[in-house]
């Protein structure tokens, strides 16, 4: 499972260089099945870079409409290889068997709807002014930050908890790295979708101050 663009929560994207280098990885492993979530293409603020197209003999790729239509339109559309489409629709019997024929119409009516992909379109621009308007902020104070993609930005801290801590005092939520990684180094996730510019310039002033308080605490 991967995601190619707007990944949660670094907002990583995949390169061309990095698909050609992971394809090239995945040819060893050919019963390996690649299911690409793209759960919210059509608002990450980058174009796609799939390795769905790269002649994999097991693949699937899932688009979702919740996160740029409504979170209530729990519709997904999935191009896969024959055999897993086989699976799926095997699957799909000894479960629900059908999707409602409501919620489908409702979607393509959506999807087919000029007026809504000119919506659609400047939220995409709005989600990336507000994402790289952060990163911008934080970078005027020395602080690194990932963020290619997507509704989120990663910054790396040395203690998330403090961190997290100091932010809320100040009435700022960002969420603690710990729960989205394994065995990389700490960091804190900011969610810009609803952070104005102005409020970037806040935020990255607090987020500052934190960490010059986190550092201390941490130094001892």
């Amino acid at each position: 499972m991967c995601s190619p663009r707007g990944q949660s929560p670094l907002g990583a994207r995949f390169t061309p260089a990095r698909r050609d280098e992971l394809l090239a990885a995945l040819r060893d492993f050919p019963d390996v099945l690649v299911v690409e979530d793209d759960h919210n293409a059509e608002i990450t603020g980058a174009d796609a870079v799939t390795l769905a197209s790269g002649g994999l003999p097991r693949w699937a790729k899932v688009r979702t409409v919740s996160k740029h239509l409504g979170i209530d339109l729990r519709w997904a559309a999935l191009a896969c290889d024959p055999a897993t489409l086989a699976r799926h629709d095997g699957r799909m019997l000894l479960t629900s068997g059908w999707v409602s024929h409501i919620l489908q119409v409702t979607v393509a009516d959506l999807l087919a709807d000029p007026a809504v992909t000119r919506l659609v379109a400047d939220a995409s621009r709005t989600y990336t002014t507000r994402r790289d308007a952060l990163r911008a902020a934080l970078e005027e104070h020395g602080i690194a930050s990932h963020g290619a993609s997507g509704l989120n930005v990663w910054v790396p801290v040395r203690d998330e908890s403090a961190v997290v801590n100091a932010l809320r005092t100040r009435d700022w939520w960002t969420a603690a790295g710990t729960r989205f990684r394994i065995a990389s180094p700490p960091g804190v996730r900011v969610t810009t979708a609803t952070l104005t510019p102005e409020e970037s310039t806040l935020l990255a002033a607090d987020l500052a101050d934190a960490l010059a308080e986190s550092q201390a605490v941490y130094g001892g």
